[in-house]
């Protein structure tokens, strides 16, 4: 069978199973929706002369396959024909599948069922946990049109270019302020920095901890030692603490200008507290220069750096931040 006899089959198939889902309410819940998938294409098969084997294959993607052709099931009882479909690395697809069809019925407003190549389905990609694509049935624009590459070339790429296309699309669609929460290219990497895992409060942490993260954000936020009075001048701060280590800092202000920090090292009060602070943890933002991913730095400053001029270049980026005062004049003097 070639793919223009198959998605004859498949015309034949969504119009079957339209007369019965308006007709039958117990064909509107999800798994008995897809059981009846498979055994109305099987009748369609038979009538033709072939016996296939269609048989369940939990955990597998797509959710059906006869020879090359596969068939992935969505339901939604929702007046909509948009779903979150599979991980864009696409780990448990069936080998054997060269053409893949999104198959969705749609049981809120008016039931119907519809088919349409899975490539053409593809509109966008979540990226709040693994990122996986979201498909709609008439899609105006496919994902991979505006990656500028058809979905067999994205499909045969290694996990880093793909990721490359996954995080140029979301920057693409961020608003001012906005980060990714995610950067690499590994998809179990990915996972460890999604919000759904764990959230800690940093007032919670021990102090060692709390000198790390502030290390880490002022390194990659120089931004922080604008004027006092400068606004959002600690949000990209607030959101790496958030984001990327899952730390929750509802007064991101104190990570730097409070009694707290700024007189650990001396009890004196007064003088320059954002410079006092910073003194205080030069030593960690030594070494967060020398172990934080380069990726960070392009997200953050906008370029790469090598890890040994990466003070150096902080120093050039605080001082054209910073109003009152000169950060390479003050700061990692020893």
């Amino acid at each position: 069978m070639d793919r223009d006899q198959f998605e004859v089959v498949l015309d034949a198939l969504v119009a079957r199973l339209t007369v019965e889902v308006r007709a039958d309410a117990a064909l509107r819940t999800p798994t008995f929706f897809e059981a009846r998938v498979r055994t109305a294409l099987k009748e369609l098969l038979c009538a033709q002369g072939v016996t296939p084997e269609l048989n369940s294959r939990p955990q597998v993607f797509p959710d059906i396959v006869y020879e090359q052709f596969g068939i992935e099931v969505k339901f939604t009882d929702s007046d909509s024909w948009r779903s979150i479909a599979n991980s864009v690395f696409e780990g448990t697809r069936d080998a054997n599948v060269k053409f893949i069809y999104l198959l969705f019925g749609k049981v809120g407003g008016t039931p119907a069922v519809r088919w349409n190549r899975y490539e053409d389905c593809v509109m966008h990609v979540r990226t709040s946990h693994v990122p996986r694509f979201e498909v709609e049935i008439g899609a105006k624009k496919p994902l991979f049109a505006k990656f500028g590459i058809s979905y067999e070339e994205f499909r045969n790429l290694s996990i880093p270019e793909k990721m490359a296309h996954i995080r140029e699309y979301a920057r693409g669609r961020l608003k001012p302020g906005d980060r990714l929460w995610w950067l690499e290219d590994k998809p179990e990497s990915a996972q460890q920095h999604s919000l759904d895992l764990e959230v800690r409060l940093y007032m919670g942490l021990d102090q060692d901890q709390k000198r790390m993260l502030r290390a880490e954000a002022a390194l990659l936020c120089p931004q922080v030692v604008k004027a006092s009075r400068a606004k959002k001048k600690y949000d990209d701060a607030a959101m790496y603490l958030l984001t990327y280590r899952g730390v929750l800092c509802p007064q991101a202000r104190d990570l730097f200008t409070a009694g707290s920090v700024a007189m650990r090292a001396d009890q004196t009060r007064g003088g320059h507290y954002m410079l006092r602070s910073l003194q205080d943890i030069e030593a960690e933002m030594r070494k967060a220069a020398a172990e934080l991913e380069d990726a960070l730095f392009v997200e953050y400053w906008g370029f790469s750096a090598p890890s040994n001029q990466r003070i150096k270049k902080w120093l050039e980026l605080a001082d054209g931040y910073a109003t009152d005062w000169k950060p390479s004049r003050e700061l990692f003097k020893r």
